[in-house]
């Protein structure tokens, strides 16, 4: 059953997919995390398997940057591969004063500069929030693999290169950080009755300019991923 931007047939993902937002984060995690990995989907680089954790079936696919591209992923996983749950893992830059360097966020709810959420035809925003199911296992994985994690509402941007400077408005109202694909799963999850969850990692600080080495992103990484992969493991 393949759609114009996935090559993969019907009963090739599995039931749970992990979503980094780049196809060579994704490649990695499948050479290095899951066994048995075959290559799904390729199609306009955005690489896609599924393989084994533990035994359990679980795909690894990749997001690309942004909510249209987030949206359009997680949309015909949801829809036309019969996919229940999206786990995002991918970075974030922090808002609160409260976070740090390679500090671990389960987004609870994403705030929106975003018109997303337009095409539903609502008089208001909804809310894009979390899946508790995938939250509490989450919760539970990282406390087994002794990570500290926070839990709040993050800002999910169209805009990478922001000249409003809102942050510091957006740090009085509790956000713990900004990313960019965060709403367009959780709106995408909600709208087909399915389960999403992003996790991010403080890879830099915008309002500090303090980011992380490349090889400081890459241990982060890892954490995130045991993290997803429990999460999914217990699914």
């Amino acid at each position: 059953m393949p759609t114009p931007h996935n090559s993969a047939n019907t009963g090739d993902f599995a039931k749970t997919v992990l979503m980094p937002g780049d196809p060579l984060r994704a490649k990695y995690i499948a050479e290095n995390f899951i066994d048995n990995a075959k290559l799904i989907n390729e199609v306009r680089g955005m690489y896609a398997y599924t393989g084994q954790y533990k035994g359990k079936p679980v795909s690894i696919m990749a997001s690309g940057m942004g909510m249209p591209s987030m949206g359009i992923y997680s949309y015909e996983l949801f829809k036309f591969y019969n996919v229940e749950n999206i786990i995002r893992i991918g970075t974030a830059g922090a808002v609160s004063e409260k976070l740090h360097l390679r500090d671990i966020v389960l987004v609870l709810a994403s705030c929106t500069n975003s018109s997303y959420a337009d095409q539903f035809g609502l008089p208001c925003s909804p809310v894009a929030a979390a899946s508790y199911e995938l939250l509490k296992k989450a919760d539970i994985a990282a406390e087994s693999l002794g990570k500290n994690i926070h839990a709040g509402t993050v800002l999910c941007t169209d805009t990478f290169y922001d000249e409003s400077n809102t942050l510091a408005d957006w740090r009085k109202m509790g956000v713990l950080a900004t990313e960019m694909e965060s709403a367009a799963l959780y709106y995408n999850a909600a709208r087909h009755g399915k389960n999403a969850l992003c996790i991010c990692t403080i890879s830099d600080c915008p309002l500090t300019g303090e980011e992380c080495t490349p090889k400081e992103r890459q241990s982060t990484f890892d954490d995130m991923v045991k993290i997803a992969l429990e999460t999914s493991y217990h699914l």
